[in-house]
């Protein structure tokens, strides 16, 4: 088991910080926000999307311990140009990642935070992005 130690380094910490750098635009068309039950962590997300649903521009406000913070960083550095099913595929390995182990998702960046699989109580707080994102573009997919 990964010690607290390595799962707040200074990687860790640099990325929850470097969150300044996506700030939350309200006018933004597209809207999103997740919260872990566990742990309260919570995202709120804003996202500019082009006619083909892709993310060109994202914001963030995030409530969460320091690797919420880092996953959201992680989220944003890479979500640019991908869609809602790119978004869904990632979630769902990141989920199953988390719950049995195996190899990393393919996400850049996540061997940051990878030393989080080992603390289950940290697991919502590293979705919460993935998750804002999905639901968001989901709903501004729906048509009407």
């Amino acid at each position: 088991m990964a010690t607290a130690q390595t799962l707040y380094n200074r990687e860790v910490l640099a990325l929850a910080t470097s969150l300044a750098r996506w700030p939350l635009v309200a006018a933004w068309p597209v809207q999103g926000e997740a919260r872990s039950a566990l742990c309260g962590s919570r995202v709120a997300l804003g996202l500019a999307v082009d006619g083909a649903g892709r993310i060109e521009q994202i914001g963030l406000q995030v409530q969460a311990c320091a690797i919420g913070q880092a996953s959201a960083a992680l989220f944003a550095q890479a979500a640019q140009g991908r869609n809602l099913a790119e978004i869904e595929a990632a979630l769902t390995a990141l989920t199953t990642w988390l719950e049995h182990g195996g190899n990393l998702p393919d996400w850049p960046g996540l061997g940051a935070i990878a030393a989080a699989r080992d603390y289950p109580a940290r697991h919502g707080a590293v979705m919460l992005a993935w998750q804002a994102a999905r639901d968001a573009l989901f709903t501004a997919a729906k048509p009407g």
